[in-house]
């Protein structure tokens, strides 16, 4: 896809990134919020939104300016090896994104199914959703961004049903917190969210028409379509008393309507899981196909999705933002402080930015037991930068050169 002529428009990048998060995952982890109730909630959605969306369009603008790839701009502060090492972590976490998506949706489609056919196999439906995934990479970026757009809107539709509906039943918003769930914690789930997609937000930035239009396009999106989910996912389960997706629509009665958000959510969103793993194992191997590696991407979470239990998903994007968070920390710093915006050819490996990094996956786990009002990834950020700028100078050596 890297290999066609054509850009998106703000409102295309608009598009892409409402549908990325009108998804399962936002649903649900929404969900997760309720022993705050709801007003408590939603600030921790917002707040929290509000700080992942910036941090994220810093990785995006990037992409827009540089036209780099996301993993291959860690080449600027971590060198050709150092990017190898990322991308292998980050098809890994693409791959199992992939499955998470793949499972969750065709679980929740198999509860409303049984409901609404009598039909029960959620094999069948994840099968479904892989092929559907398949033939969305197949159309390429063109074919796709018109299909994501179509699809979109009617996801638009959908959701303002859902709205109306949760949103009738007033009494959920007088809901008061309990003491299972921390503010800290509530705003970690909210900024991790965004934060996910740091790895792949320049793969599409750097097709923008327009550097800003690309990134308020991107934002918004992002921060409407991700908030909005985020809340009804709260107000569901606050309704339902029950944070499975499924359950929760069923408790709505949305029959059809509620299958369509299930399925087109999920194909949307695992989409440009598939697609980002192709593009950055493109770093590794440029000369492959980013399209026929996204397809491979994609039957492989199918397979890890059908075979393994890849359902854990708090601990998954724990462990997401203690890799991401501690990168992406010293990249920005890098390149907006120190002002190092191109990669330097001869870097093999940036050793001491390396250690850096690993003190900052430190950090995140030890943050993570404070149960700090900021959550985790944002400390952690906040300290890898400082560690990184107080260190640089005298790090500047600790490098492996190439000829």
């Amino acid at each position: 896809m890297m290999e066609e002529k054509t850009s998106l428009s703000g409102f295309g990048l608009f598009a892409l990134w409402f549908g990325a998060a009108v998804s399962m995952a936002e649903i649900f982890t929404g969900g997760l919020l309720a022993p705050l109730g709801f007003s408590e909630g939603l600030k921790a959605i917002l707040l929290g939104h509000l700080i992942g969306g910036l941090i994220l369009i810093l990785g995006g603008y990037i992409g827009a300016k540089s036209k780099l790839p996301s993993i291959m701009s860690t080449r600027i502060s971590f060198g050709r090896y150092g990017s190898y090492l990322f991308s292998l972590l980050n098809v890994l976490q693409l791959i199992g994104w992939t499955a998470v998506m793949i499972i969750s949706g065709g679980r929740a489609a198999n509860e409303l199914g049984i409901s609404l056919f009598g039909f029960d196999s959620i094999n069948t439906w994840a099968i479904a959703i892989g092929i559907f995934i398949g033939l969305w990479i197949w159309l390429g970026k063109v074919g796709f961004q018109k299909l994501n757009v179509v699809a979109v809107v009617l996801l638009f539709a959908l959701t303002l049903v859902l709205c109306g509906v949760v949103f009738q039943e007033g009494s959920i918003l007088h809901v008061k917190p309990t003491d299972e769930m921390s503010f800290g914690a509530a705003l970690e789930l909210s900024i991790i969210m965004p934060l996910s997609w740091l790895p792949l937000i320049s793969d599409y930035t750097r097709f923008s028409k327009s550097k800003k239009g690309g990134l308020i396009g991107s934002f918004t999106g992002y921060f409407i379509g991700s908030s909005l989910m985020y809340a009804i996912g709260l107000a569901i389960a606050l309704y339902a008393q029950d944070a499975s997706v499924g359950t929760m629509m069923m408790a709505l009665h949305l029959g059809f309507a509620a299958l369509g958000i299930v399925l087109l959510s999920t194909i949307t969103t695992t989409f440009l899981d598939a697609y980002s793993a192709g593009v950055t194992f493109t770093n590794i191997f440029p000369q492959m196909s980013e399209r026929k590696i996204a397809l491979v991407m994609a039957v492989l979470g199918l397979l890890v999705a059908l075979f393994t239990p890849i359902e854990q998903y708090e601990n998954f994007l724990y462990a997401i933002g203690s890799v991401f968070g501690p990168l992406f920390a010293i990249v920005l710093s890098d390149y907006f402080i120190f002002k190092k915006v191109q990669i330097e050819p001869t870097l093999a490996l940036h050793v001491g930015s390396l250690i850096v990094w690993a003190m900052g996956v430190v950090l995140y786990y030890q943050f993570i037991t404070l149960d700090l009002p900021l959550g985790s990834t944002l400390p952690t950020m906040l300290a890898t930068s400082i560690i990184f700028i107080i260190t640089k100078k005298v790090m500047t050596s600790w490098t492996c050169k190439s000829n």
